[in-house]
């Protein structure tokens, strides 16, 4: 590794700070890093900064890098609620206790990229971008239907037991969430995307998508074609509206965060490149 590289991480992991946002009855735990241009990471739904450690650690390298967990996820403690609205107030929460030098580059993965866009649709002057990982899709029609509930329900319950298995493992990658708050997100999450294209309209920024190009997995069969199909048509028509806003596929499922954290940290780097150093 070069020694500016070296350097850079050995400063970040000096320069950590942890300390904990109240809000709603809520313990949001928040870390800080690094140094550069702000960046603020926002999580998914089941996914905690714990999870996100190697992509925080790349990011770390040229941007001043803050990560959180939303509410009943990782060390953030549970809630009574765990709604869109409510996640969304966890991330405005975050924000407005950072005391940033200048505006941040909002990143977000997932359920975050939504909860990032719609923070921007009402804030974009506080926002110098947004990077959105596999998430924040308007896509033309409902990702869930009626053929799909049975399906979704199951993967919910699967993630649930998986937790309980996650949860020996240690309180930093715990999701406390049931199968059912899970189930009841994703629909909420289809009925938010329905309406997302207005969001991107009231968002003046610059705007970088990075997507998986099988989100529901290579199969052939059953519904993953039709729900890789959707996905990539949610995009095509986004940037035909918004011919601005750049995008990058990665070849591979929904977990790209973690799979792919060198690339993605690569393409936000290249689209926020620090001041003063030249992009890759």
């Amino acid at each position: 590794m070069p020694t500016d590289d070296g350097e850079r991480i050995e400063k970040a992991e000096r320069t950590m700070r942890h300390f904990t946002v109240h809000h709603d009855g809520v313990r949001i735990p928040v870390s800080r890093g690094g140094g550069g241009r702000p960046l603020v990471l926002c999580p998914g739904l089941n996914s905690t900064q714990a999870d996100l450690h190697e992509l925080t650690g790349l990011l770390r390298r040229d941007h001043d890098v803050v990560t959180f967990d939303l509410r009943g996820h990782g060390l953030a403690s549970p809630a009574d609620r765990y709604s869109f609205d409510a996640f969304l107030s966890d991330l405005v929460a975050v924000l407005a206790e950072l005391d940033l030098p200048s505006a941040p580059v909002l990143v977000g993965y997932s359920l975050g990229a939504d909860l990032v866009v719609h923070y921007a649709s009402e804030c974009a002057d506080t926002v110098a971008g947004l990077v959105l990982i596999d998430g924040a899709n308007p896509m033309p029609e409902p990702f869930i239907t009626d053929a799909d509930l049975a399906n979704f329900r199951a993967m919910a319950e699967d993630l649930a037991a998986r937790q309980d298995v996650e949860r020996v493992r240690g309180a930093a990658c715990q999701v406390v969430l049931t199968a059912q708050d899970i189930h009841d997100l994703n629909l909420e999450i289809d009925v938010v995307r329905s309406g997302i294209l207005d969001r991107y309209r009231k968002i003046d920024r610059p705007i970088s998508m990075i997507m998986s190009a099988s989100i529901a997995g290579d199969s052939t069969e059953g519904r993953a074609p039709r729900h890789n199909q959707l996905w990539r048509a949610g995009i095509e028509r986004l940037v035909r509206e918004r011919p601005h806003i750049s995008t990058s596929w990665l070849d591979t499922d929904h977990r790209l965060v973690f799979t792919h954290a060198p690339e993605i940290a690569e393409i936000i780097r290249s689209a926020h490149h620090p001041a003063g150093r030249p992009s890759s």
